[in-house]
């Protein structure tokens, strides 16, 4: 069996383009109330998962640990691909066994879901999971 059936749809799901700016990834992060969120290509494929924190350490400058002091419209010229570095929270494959979702699923709070090309076709959130399992 694959997990498919615990797919939530790329539409009904919020995700950033990774050309957006960091105010634009702050502002939607905001007013969906995400904690984390993911980053397609304009051409739809997925291409990484951008989180809080990922956000808080870009404002704190390297070594000396010092806070870095920016305006709200410094951050409308930053493009959070510039962000991006190694994605905690990779993706399956849409015929993906529901064991390797769950595996993947220990460590994020949704798994996104790619097709045969790559393209991000909707997440599974740990919540859905845990529900089925109860229902098991």
């Amino acid at each position: 069996m694959n997990v498919s059936f615990l797919l939530r749809p790329k539409a009904t799901v919020a995700y950033l383009y990774d050309d957006y700016s960091l105010r634009q990834t702050l502002e939607k992060m905001h007013h969906h109330g995400y904690s984390a969120i993911p980053v397609i290509s304009r051409e739809g494929k997925y291409i990484s998962t951008i989180s809080e924190g990922d956000l808080l350490w870009f404002l704190i400058d390297g070594e000396g640990g010092e806070i870095i002091k920016t305006q709200i419209h410094d951050v409308e010229n930053v493009k959070i691909s510039e962000l991006l570095g190694n994605d905690k929270n990779p993706p399956i494959h849409i015929t993906s066994s529901v064991q390797d979702l769950i595996m993947q699923a220990v460590n994020q709070n949704f798994v996104p879901v790619i097709d045969d090309l790559g393209s991000f076709i909707g997440i599974i959130t740990r919540k859905d999971i845990m529900l089925y399992l109860s229902k098991e």
